[in-house]
């Protein structure tokens, strides 16, 4: 057994049984994996208990290691969200929120800034989402991470930093607190307090029209794609792709 298998089995020790994707995930799944299911879900809300992870330019590196994402799917990258953050190298569990039984069925993940640079590895979202995790609010986020959470259908809105730092103060008090996410009115409501967000106006418009999932969309509209590559003079017949 090398020592990659040896650590994947303390993860899993560790944590229990494999973690199942939360309910949202599962259903935009069904769209990115190339199922027949075309219909795009909206996203107007997205509400959860939260999980606080502080630090700035926390990068995809630290949130997926490069050495877990020699796979042919996406499947099980949950267990490796922020691996080396979560256990030392005698695969020890360090201090991690991920490791802390009160944040287990977290939905919403609430960070500082830069989250989410470094190289621009899907993996970093994939993971995230096979954790459980269905938005994340922070104080800002890589552009292409952004993008990336976005073809999966995840929410990604900003708040200034005063405002970031209560927010995982009271997460952090109130770990089974529910956190309400209005995508399109912009707001964070949690206890008794509302505040206004940040959301992309591009990534705001996809989400509530559902039009977030470009994979879905061209299958949905394969007769077109179908229709424009006959008309292109460059494109051969063997290269158009099948339609009803």
């Amino acid at each position: 057994m090398t020592h990659e298998d040896e650590r994947s089995e303390s993860s899993e020790r560790a944590n229990g049984e494999e973690r199942p994707v939360s309910h949202a995930a599962e259903v935009r799944e069904v769209r990115t994996d190339g199922g027949d299911e075309v219909e795009i879900p909206e996203v107007n809300y997205v509400s959860g208990s939260a999980v606080p992870i502080r630090g700035n330019d926390i990068d995809t590196d630290q949130i997926i290691p490069a050495r877990f994402m020699k796979v042919v799917t996406f499947d099980g990258l949950g267990e490796f969200a922020f691996f080396d953050l979560r256990f030392d190298d005698d695969d020890n569990q360090k201090e991690h929120p991920f490791n802390e039984e009160r944040f287990q069925d977290s939905s919403v993940m609430v960070v500082n800034s830069n989250f989410g640079c470094g190289s621009s590895r899907e993996h970093a979202p994939q993971a995230l989402m096979r954790w459980g995790i269905d938005a994340i609010i922070g104080e800002s986020f890589a552009e292409i991470f952004a993008g990336n959470c976005l073809a999966l259908g995840i929410p990604t809105v900003t708040a200034d930093s005063e405002t970031i730092q209560a927010l995982q103060d009271w997460v952090d008090a109130n770990p089974d607190g529910e956190i309400d996410i209005d995508v399109e009115a912009e707001t964070v409501t949690y206890g008794d307090e509302t505040i206004d967000v940040t959301v992309d106006d591009a990534q705001r418009k996809a989400l509530v029209e559902g039009v977030w999932d470009t994979t879905a969309l061209m299958k949905s509209n394969a007769g077109e794609v179908r229709k424009k590559a006959q008309e292109l003079p460059y494109v051969e017949g063997a290269a158009i792709p099948d339609a009803e």
